[in-house]
């Protein structure tokens, strides 16, 4: 068996590896490249494989950054079966037409700006290229051993990143692969803990947070709760970027557990994302895999999902109305990093005011309008145009959906024998962090992935 690296190899986003083995060539995820414009322009470039060789993807979950460009890779040529599983196959759905509807408005937006003699702008991938590829998904349920192919085994484990996040254990020619995903951490709301591995021969990890420790839940749900109070004493109005799938539920359930400490029913409450809002539904219908605290508080407390004062913003229409509120809204929009986009127009009508206060609940690649806002940014472009940023910010890092470097230490060091490890998914000050942690605490030496690298299991 052997593993052939051709994304989020020294990089958080493009989550993209390749196996061979059993005569068969498996593809681990087919993410997109997040962050700059230059670094997105390369989602358009050739995979360093041909997807007609293919014979089957799996995908860990349905964050864009590890499934965005499976419709491109069907569109040029990959013809096999897509397993998933059965809530990200769900998920993937949303995710996948939302950013297509996106690749097209700004192909088109493009274009009309187009000078002569200038080429064309073309969409990365169009809604029917996403139709085609969701054809070949194949669902599968957590914890069950099964054969995709002839000598090929693969099992999902509870992952505890989003809903139906996943470990990947894979078998074939009497080794053991296992890739992480990405592993959220324990106590995360709503989800169950990631699930223990027993045994690997290689191990890929992600690395995103591998040289840092979050703040304490507690700590941070308490950090929260002042910075609401702050924004209200303030006059203001409070803007959260956020992923439609796992970051935006979690906010309203801590919402909804907090209700009545944190005087929510005085604001007014917008989730501002048709995505966010279908992803809602697809929550609603895998409750089986909450966790018993969430299951309390759906019993409870006001249905997170239902809060009184809480509004899903569907048309654009609506979006723009929010915009007329001078203070007293709370307001979760994507993208996460606030790179595309109803979260941006947000931003052009509440950076300039000092009494809004923005709220980082999540990783901010490099390149993005939210690293430069993180990283203190007194202006910053938005659709062309430069926007005066006074506004207040506040990153409240114990939220993050990943586990921090103690998490991913604990994850590693549960699994039998302590096997070979290469890290993925992660910047290089990150990855250097983690691998002398392990490499000190453990006695194995740890592969930083590249482009190009290869590892025989």
């Amino acid at each position: 068996m052997q593993v052939h690296f051709h994304g989020a190899a020294g990089e958080v986003t493009g989550s993209l590896h390749e196996v061979h083995a059993a005569g068969r060539r498996i593809l681990l995820d087919c993410g997109m490249i997040q962050g700059s414009p230059e670094a997105e322009r390369r989602n358009f470039d050739p995979f360093g494989f041909e997807p007609t060789a293919l014979d089957a993807l799996v995908i860990s979950h349905a964050h864009i950054d590890h499934i965005g460009r499976v419709p491109l890779l069907v569109r040029r040529g990959f013809r096999g079966p897509i397993y998933a599983q059965a809530a990200t196959a769900e998920l993937m759905r949303i995710m996948l037409l939302d950013a297509a509807s996106i690749s097209e408005s700004e192909a088109e937006r493009s274009n009309r700006r187009r000078g002569d003699g200038e080429p064309e702008a073309l969409p990365l991938y169009t809604r029917d290229d996403v139709e085609a590829s969701l054809r070949q998904v194949r669902p599968l349920a957590y914890d069950a051993r099964e054969t995709i192919l002839p000598g090929v085994d693969i099992a999902f484990r509870e992952a505890g990143h989003i809903l139906g996040s996943s470990a990947v254990e894979l078998w074939a020619e009497g080794r053991k692969l296992v890739f992480s995903g990405d592993i959220g951490p324990k106590g995360t709301p709503i989800l169950r803990d990631p699930a223990p591995i027993d045994a690997a021969d290689l191990v890929l990890m992600e690395s995103t947070y591998g040289d840092r420790l979050h703040k304490d839940r507690a700590e941070t749900i308490l950090e929260l709760g002042r910075v609401l109070d702050a924004a209200w004493n303030d006059g203001g109005n409070v803007l959260i970027p956020a992923f439609a799938v796992g970051r935006s539920q979690e906010l309203l359930y801590w919402f909804a557990k907090y209700w009545d400490e944190w005087q929510l029913a005085r604001w007014r409450i917008f989730l501002d994302s048709p995505m966010a809002a279908k992803v809602v539904g697809v929550y609603d219908r895998h409750i089986a895999l909450f966790d018993e605290d969430a299951l309390r508080v759906w019993q409870e407390r006001p249905n997170p999902f239902r809060l009184p004062n809480l509004r899903f913003s569907e048309t654009a229409e609506q979006s723009m109305a929010i915009n007329r509120i001078e203070r007293g809204a709370i307001v979760i929009a994507g993208s996460g990093m606030a790179n595309a986009g109803r979260i941006l127009h947000h931003f052009k009508h509440n950076l300039g005011k000092p009494q809004t206060h923005v709220v980082f609940v999540g990783y901010q690649a490099e390149g993005t309008v939210g690293r430069r806002l993180v990283d203190g940014a007194r202006w910053v472009r938005i659709h062309g145009r430069d926007v005066r940023a006074l506004a207040q910010r506040h990153t409240i890092g114990g939220l993050s959906a990943h586990t921090d470097q103690r998490g991913l230490i604990e994850w590693y060091g549960n699994i039998a024998g302590h096997p070979p490890l290469a890290l993925v998914h992660g910047e290089d000050k990150a990855r250097e962090a983690l691998a002398g942690e392990i490499g000190e605490r453990f006695g194995v030496e740890v592969a930083l992935t590249r482009p190009g690298m290869r590892l025989q299991v």
